[in-house]
């Protein structure tokens, strides 16, 4: 039997000759070159597969194959949920092997846990391997990062939405690995991209919209991208599209040191306005002023609030960033400015308030305003990538002025995905705490 590979316009086709049997297999688009690399470890590296070819069932289009010879041992055909491998042999070789390989061709790595709970629930799962769906981009994932909403989720307190992967992870970086139907071309196999995700990051490959990706800035490792998507975009979300920041004025950053806290000093700043932060250690407030804060303070041993009056000289702040919640409200609205805005994001010290919250914020005249960016539509996502990618973006060039980073705490291998959610839980870390994928040699 021959098993032969052309390339072809997008179409597919079978041909049979009396005597010897000739298969025509044409690949479709650029995106069936990962797959045919895949085809090539996986498979034919086991030395017991002469040739391999992969049939997207979806799809229904040749994905990938290898080049074609003659074999005399027979023909095996494996079917999986998404794929129909067909495959050659020869006389001698073992084809039981094709199908334990054409199985983990459908299969990845990702964090899991049974049931709800601490660290220590936490494991490597083989799962299966997702696939784009209509506008949607395969990734394979370098590397991913550490939320507070990733620990909320392993707690049982924070589930997916609807819809979306159930896999830790809101951001990642990492290179396309597929297109799925209906994606327009702005990307292609091979870019090196990073995601905001709605979940799925922390595992070896995930599927995202095609607009709710960016481009991995010149000279940046995966490592450093991956620190980027939620924590900048939750920044950028809150300072410009909920707190409406205005050149000049001053803004107030709770958890100073975290991603979103490192991430919200140098924009705002990036729009010529003043950030202040609080946070528990002198280490921590060494940082902020190392990103670029105006001013920190330390809310175990000191009361912010008359911090924040000294240094704004009576006068208040003009945003707060608030992911605390609860304990803070007093001095929050002691701080505030008359006619701030209050953006609360998080609520790590809980929701309850006792007081007389309204009567304090309306002798203020403040505004109240809340976000969650997990849950917003896939539409408003879009523009919120877009208007990153135009505005902020840049400025993670080598050369720009003002120069925008992430900072990279630590960064742990998936296998050791437990440590990592217990230094989070301690809060030790300073900016971003990465989880890198394991690298598979053939």
């Amino acid at each position: 039997m021959v098993l032969e590979l052309l390339s072809s316009p997008r179409r597919t086709g079978f041909q049979y000759n009396r005597g010897r049997t000739f298969i025509h297999l044409y690949l479709l688009t650029e995106r069936m070159i990962q797959l045919q690399a895949l085809l090539k470890e996986s498979l034919i590296r086991t030395k017991h597969v002469e040739n391999a070819a992969a049939i997207g069932i979806n799809e229904r289009e040749v994905c990938a194959s290898t080049s074609g010879f003659y074999a005399e041992g027979g023909l095996i055909v494996v079917k999986t949920n998404a794929l129909i491998l067909i495959a050659t042999y020869r006389v001698g070789m073992y084809p039981s092997v094709c199908v334990e390989a054409v199985e983990k061709l459908g299969k990845m790595l990702a964090a899991h846990f049974d049931c709800p709970g601490g660290p220590e629930n936490l494991y490597v799962k083989e799962v299966m391997k997702p696939h784009p769906g209509e506008g949607e981009v395969l990734v394979k994932v370098s590397a991913s990062a550490l939320n507070r909403a990733d620990l909320l989720q392993r707690r049982g307190k924070y589930p997916p939405p609807k819809g979306s992967s159930d896999i830790l992870g809101l951001e990642a970086a990492g290179s396309v690995a597929g297109l799925g139907p209906g994606c327009t071309g702005r990307w292609k196999i091979g870019d090196a991209v990073m995601a905001l995700l709605s979940g799925g990051g922390q595992a070896e490959y995930v599927t995202v919209p095609e607009g709710h990706l960016m481009p991995v800035p010149k000279d940046m490792t995966f490592i450093q991208a991956a620190a980027i998507p939620e924590a900048w975009l939750t920044a950028f979300q809150l300072l410009h599209f909920v707190g409406k920041i205005q050149k000049g004025e001053t803004v107030l950053i709770h958890a100073g040191a975290s991603g979103v806290g490192m991430a919200a000093i140098q924009l705002v700043r990036l729009a010529n306005a003043i950030p202040i932060v609080t946070a528990g250690t002198q280490e921590k407030l060494q940082a902020t002023t190392n990103a670029g804060a105006a001013a920190g303070f330390n809310y175990k041993n000191e009361d912010f609030s008359e911090k924040v009056l000294a240094f704004t000289q009576g006068s208040g702040v003009d945003i707060i960033l608030d992911c605390v919640g609860g304990s803070y409200w007093e001095k929050n609205l002691s701080c505030l400015r008359t006619d701030g805005r209050w953006v609360i994001y998080g609520l790590l010290s809980g929701g309850e308030v006792h007081g007389d919250l309204l009567a304090r914020l309306l002798s203020k005249r403040g505004s109240i305003h809340t976000s969650l960016l997990r849950s917003r539509d896939k539409e408003y996502k879009e523009q919120l990538v877009k208007a990153f990618i135009e505005n902020v973006l840049p400025y993670f060039s080598g050369g720009a002025s003002p120069h925008l980073q992430p900072f990279v705490d630590s960064v742990y291998p998936l296998h050791e995905i437990v440590e990592a959610h217990r230094k989070m839980e301690e809060s030790k870390n300073i900016g971003k705490i990465v989880i890198e994928m394991p690298v598979k040699t053939p």
